[in-house]
């Protein structure tokens, strides 16, 4: 039988909650990433930029998602200027 899913994070994760989480860290992931790209920036002037030590930067250029929680990257996101909304949707 096959299933179907919304995202990859609803088949992956065991809860519907971490797959909620999951969503958001990997969008945030994913934008600092390419803030970091577009600026042009090497490692340890990222690590400036958003506060936190090269070695962290190198954890998330390389998609370490598990690494981050969510205020991590809200924290990160916001020190890149990267300005973003939350939407809340109720479930049908």
């Amino acid at each position: 039988m096959n299933q179907r899913f919304d995202s990859v994070w609803d088949a992956i994760e065991d809860t519907h909650e971490d797959a909620e989480n999951m969503k958001l860290r990997s969008s945030l992931l994913m934008a600092l990433k390419n803030r970091i790209g577009k600026l042009g920036i090497n490692q340890s002037e990222a690590a400036k930029l958003l506060g936190v030590t090269q070695p962290r930067i190198s954890d998330l250029m390389r998609g370490k998602i598990n690494l981050f929680g969510l205020d991590a990257l809200v924290n990160m996101a916001a020190n890149a200027g990267i300005r973003f909304e939350l939407r809340v949707l109720e479930s049908v």
